[in-house]
């Protein structure tokens, strides 16, 4: 029988189907072994990965929240931009500082981009002791890995402790280093409890630059360490003597006195008038509300019972910050609340590690009460607990958020003020024009802004129509003065002008902007 070849369709439609999946799913792996690889990258440099990420939320902070820094930190600014000059002058407000000196000399490169720098910066840094709040608490409540989520709870206690600390937001948003020398004591701590002391020790120094009050706490820490680590002796000498060149040698280099920020900030007008001794300590309480403060109590309760020194050391440590304040007190300085942050954020930690011990010996005490109380119920007993704590700091918590958005509110309106005032110094004529007429005039609590607007040092505003010197060399002056929506510039006292083109400069110092 003759063979007979059947000649098949040629294929078509879904015979190449196949074909796409088979060359799609390569490109499928191609893509889960990148995420892959990007999360090892990630998980293998956390703190890298971490710090570029708060990097990142600070970015959309300052963008969203669209304020400026407060009165000191344009001072700081203006430090930067005298340094990289060579004219720094550290005999006026703002008191020296060396902490964020050590970021807006740098930034002044940038130029005016360098306000943007460093209020990124500190936010970032800032929202930091959040972070490290969370892991000091975490570390702190001994939980075992089937009760780990008593840890991750105290955490978060811990972080919303500190970041509900009265006013703490404002600073925040308002660049002021008081934050971020929070977030440098509690990286201190936690590096210590990580076992990072090399890292303990240098964020101990930047605190100490950044706060006086950290010097005894470094001065016992580096004791400890000298014996501990003979290996690590060289280090801590040369972390040790860089504070007496930061706060010392640099204003005895451009002041009057070595000593200029001690002499700055004694009589303050914020200098309490009662008794110092108690009118500090109630400034530390008001910062925290009552039921964190209860919690912390707590906390100490269940160290001594349990003998955990570390937590009876963070509580120790606290204690002993406040009664420096009040030394500092007592001896003419201000002792304002923001300087007793740090005591409050501790604070805070061990109302969180108090959390985390409820949640990890209740169950078992309500278990004792009768064999009724089934594990599960001690479980549900426990949740309850827990739920009350947080409904009983929830009012306060509610309250500061109104007082915080309301704070928002008027330093966004702040915000447009300085900007009109930048504005009115462009068409002016800048920093040339307006010192080629005399003495800019300004009300205080504007100073530092023009200073930083006009590039000169912020004594220079300093205006005393009664002063020795200025009855010694009377000249013209420019004020500013700010209205409703906008700024009003009147040159005054031109009979002083030594010279006819000082005369014409001067009469085109008139100026009302409104926007």
């Amino acid at each position: 029988m003759p063979e007979q070849v059947v000649q098949a369709p040629p294929l078509r439609g879904p015979a190449i189907a196949p074909r796409r999946d088979q060359t799609s799913e390569p490109s499928r792996s191609r893509g889960r072994e990148r995420l892959l690889r990007g999360w090892e990258l990630i998980s293998s440099h956390p703190w890298i990965s971490g710090a570029v990420l708060l990097l990142a939320i600070s970015t959309v902070i300052v963008r969203w929240a669209a304020v400026r820094p407060g009165y000191d930190p344009y001072g700081w600014l203006v430090w930067g931009h005298l340094t990289i000059h060579l004219k720094l002058n550290t005999n006026g407000a703002p008191s020296w500082k060396p902490l964020p000196f050590l970021f807006t000399v740098p930034y002044a490169v940038i130029g005016h981009y360098a306000m943007w720098a460093w209020m990124i910066t500190a936010v970032a840094i800032s929202l930091s002791g959040a972070v490290f709040a969370w892991r000091i608490a975490f570390r702190l409540t001994p939980s075992p890995p089937e009760r780990r989520y008593a840890s991750y709870i105290a955490g978060f206690a811990a972080a919303c402790a500190v970041l509900g600390i009265q006013n703490y937001a404002h600073f925040v948003l308002s660049a002021q280093s008081d934050p971020m020398i929070v977030s440098l004591c509690l990286a201190a701590i936690d590096c210590q409890l990580s076992g990072r002391r090399r890292w303990a020790f240098w964020m101990g120094v930047l605190a100490a630059l950044g706060r006086p009050e950290v010097w005894p706490f470094l001065g016992l820490y580096t004791l400890w360490l000298w014996r501990e680590q003979p290996e690590l002796r060289r280090m801590l000498v040369g972390g040790i003597l860089l504070l007496p060149a930061m706060w010392f040698g640099i204003p005895a280099l451009t002041a009057k006195s070595p000593f200029i920020a001690g002499d700055i900030a004694l009589h303050s007008p914020r200098e309490l008038h009662s008794n110092k001794f108690i009118g500090t300590i109630n400034r530390y309480l008001a910062l925290q509300s009552h039921p964190v403060e209860v919690m912390a109590l707590l906390a100490v309760a269940f160290g001594f019972w349990r003998r955990n020194l570390r937590v009876l050391a963070l509580a120790a440590g606290t204690a002993l910050w406040v009664l420096i304040e009040c030394g500092f007190a007592i001896h003419g300085w201000a002792a304002v609340p923001r300087y007793v942050f740090e005591p409050a954020a501790v604070t805070g930690v061990l109302a969180g590690i108090a959390v985390g011990f409820i949640v990890l010996e209740l169950p078992a005490l309500l278990a004792r009460i009768g064999r009724w109380v089934t594990p599960r119920l001690a479980g549900w007993g426990t949740a309850a607990v827990v739920v009350a704590i947080a409904g009983v700091m929830a009012p306060t918590a509610v309250s500061r958020l109104r007082v915080e958005r309301v704070d928002l509110r008027h330093e966004r309106a702040r915000a447009m003020e300085l900007n009109r005032l930048s504005v009115v110094v462009n068409r002016l004529g800048g920093a040339s024009r307006i010192l080629a007429c005399g003495q800019p005039n300004i009300p205080i609590g504007y100073q530092s802004t023009l200073a930083w607007d006009i590039g000169v040092n912020v004594g220079i505003l300093y205006y005393a129509p009664n002063s020795q010197n200025y009855q010694l060399h009377p000249h013209p002056v420019v004020s500013m003065f700010p209205l409703s929506n906008g700024w009003k510039v009147l040159a005054s006292r031109v009979n002083f002008a030594k010279s006819a083109h000082q005369r014409a400069v001067c009469a085109r110092m008139r100026l009302t902007y409104r926007s």
